[in-house]
């Protein structure tokens, strides 16, 4: 903007501001994820999944996620008469937020659905629907991550099933029969073990005869209770075999409220639309899920399948970060030109659409690997490790992706009517749940040694690119050369799953995205031509081909 034009402005006019971010199609202006769908399987969908884009970038939906998180819920744990409740209370964005993810299938497509394709479908919508509010997918999640776990005891799957796969939200709080439809949350931790769950305390003790399916009254606490508002829960408790799986209704049959009791919530950095919780048993009823003692084996489907939605969740934050930093940047003018046009600002916005294709690319492939496993040994051992691999590394580039993503806006970014500060709070969420990143990285090396061939089949997909970038087959050798020494593997754990991750999403980009983006990422993340923040890019990158895949055409 020259200073000419500035000086025939009125000193009270509004001008060089970026228009929101509002009434576009979340779907059809983001190539990456648009080619993935197609790519991974889930092109049968591909008219549902751009209806759903146009319903989530619509301003009125995009206020949904605001209004919930401005509003946060608040605890009741009594009434006016002193009687328990154990409520939580919830602006009305919440419900009508978990009304739309619920009506969309969010929650179970994969298991309605049984098809190719169908995880691949489900990951491309929640992906959407994560960038109106993040807090929401908290209990979609865990529902449809419940029914893996859930089928290992069929007589009690066949009481809820029906209800999970619902398309209607119910938000009752009334016997589990009674409602049109269910929402699964989750209780592991406690106090004193956090991801240590060996450490539990919380007691099970059969109310007749003890075994699988059975009722059992539980005595203990659980230090963090995800989404306390649902209608029943997985727990884990012990019983005088061991560690066990449970699962425990709000609600029980007869209409009476279980002795689960909300002790307080928690105030935490973000998710702050969704309520979590303390919680303690005081003789709660719930019955058992599998054998006695195998508690960890039978909830592992269940936090698998979360780990799976933590990935694309990550990328769909980042996702949202880049088109609000390159739209704000191809509308507000500095120093005579757009920032879009500015070369350094360039720089930054390549840097971080790369990131994001990449963690698009990664994640809709994890996708697939859970469309196949079920069908093909290769494709269950590949997701058994890339799945770990691509949760730690996701959910820990969206942190650094969000932070300089929100600086492309300066101050504007930097206030809470910005969309920005919220994604900043929520970035560090998905690293944190279901597995920090240590336990990640351990989980890495213990697939590697349990599961023989996954890293063979993890390797084998990766070397489909060779040959094509010499970049990459540089750093292939290099990762090679680091997973054929067995010194101190625990300790080099974070390093060889990075390692891992980079080599998987540049595979993949070699195959599938442009050479320019492709070419860039090698060069920036694999040859080391680039420094440890973003805007350190090779200065022949071609900046604007990989910026204009990403950036909504508003």
């Amino acid at each position: 903007m020259s200073q000419a034009s500035v000086q025939e402005r009125q000193p009270d006019e509004v001008f060089n501001q970026s228009p929101p971010l509002e009434n576009y199609n979340l779907f059809l202006e983001d190539a990456p994820l648009r080619e993935a769908l197609r790519r991974e399987g889930g092109g049968w969908a591909e008219e549902q999944v751009s209806a759903f884009g146009e319903l989530a970038g619509r301003a009125e939906t995009l206020r949904l996620g605001e209004t919930a998180n401005r509003y946060a819920p608040v605890l009741r744990t009594h009434d006016r008469y002193g009687q328990r409740i154990d409520e939580v209370e919830f602006h009305p964005a919440w419900h009508e937020l978990l009304r739309i993810g619920v009506a969309h299938e969010h929650h179970s497509l994969p298991w309605t659905h049984e098809r190719a394709g169908a995880h691949v479908v489900r990951a491309a919508l929640n992906m959407l629907r994560h960038q109106v509010d993040e807090g929401a997918s908290c209990p979609l999640t865990m529902t449809f991550a419940v029914v893996p776990s859930l089928r290992l005891q069929p007589d009690v799957a066949a009481e809820w099933l029906a209800l999970i796969l619902s398309k209607e939200y119910d938000p009752r709080l009334i016997a589990a029969p009674e409602k049109r439809g269910v929402l699964f949350g989750m209780a592991l931790t406690e106090r004193q073990g956090g991801s240590d769950v060996q450490a539990n305390t919380t007691r099970a003790a059969p109310l007749g005869k003890s075994g699988a399916g059975e009722e059992y009254r539980l005595e203990g606490h659980k230090w963090f209770c995800s989404a306390p508002m649902c209608d029943a829960f997985l727990t884990l408790a012990r019983t005088e075999k061991g560690l066990s799986c449970f699962l425990l209704p709000r609600v029980l049959p007869d209409g009476v409220r279980n002795a689960f009791h909300l002790q307080r919530l928690k105030d935490k950095l973000g998710n702050r639309s969704n309520a979590s919780s303390e919680v303690e048993f005081k003789g709660a009823r719930a019955r058992l899920l599998g054998e006695e003692g195998r508690g960890v084996q039978t909830i592992i489907e269940m936090v698998r399948h979360t780990r799976l939605d933590c990935a694309f969740g990550s990328a769909a934050t980042m996702r949202r970060a880049v088109a609000e930093a390159t739209h704000h940047a191809a509308h507000r003018n500095a120093f005579g030109k757009k920032l879009s046009e500015q070369p350094l600002m360039q720089n930054v916005l390549a840097d971080l659409c790369l990131e994001s294709e990449g963690a698009t690319a990664l994640a809709l492939r994890l996708a697939r690997g859970f469309d196949e496993s079920p069908h093909d040994e290769g494709q269950r051992k590949f997701t058994r490790l890339a799945t770990a691999i691509g949760k730690y590394w996701i959910t820990k580039r969206a942190v650094a992706v969000v932070a300089e993503a929100l600086e492309c806006l300066g101050g504007n970014g930097y206030v809470e009517e910005s969309a920005m500060p919220r994604l900043y709070r929520d970035a560090p969420l998905n690293s944190i749940w279901e597995g920090s990143g240590n336990v990640q990285c351990l989980d890495v090396l213990r697939a590697v040694s349990r599961d023989a061939g996954s890293l063979e089949i993890f390797i084998e997909e990766i070397h489909a690119a060779r040959g094509v970038n010499k970049n990459f087959d540089n750093f292939t050798g290099r990762l090679e050369r680091e997973l054929s020494n067995p010194d101190q593997l625990e300790t080099r754990a974070r390093r060889l799953t990075e390692l891992l991750a980079l080599a998987l999403q540049s595979s993949l980009l070699i195959r599938h995205a442009p050479p320019e983006v492709a070419d860039a990422f090698c060069a920036a993340r694999l040859a080391g031509d680039s420094g440890l923040v973003f805007g350190t890019l090779p200065a022949n990158t071609n900046f604007g081909a990989i910026i204009e895949r990403s950036r909504p055409k508003l």
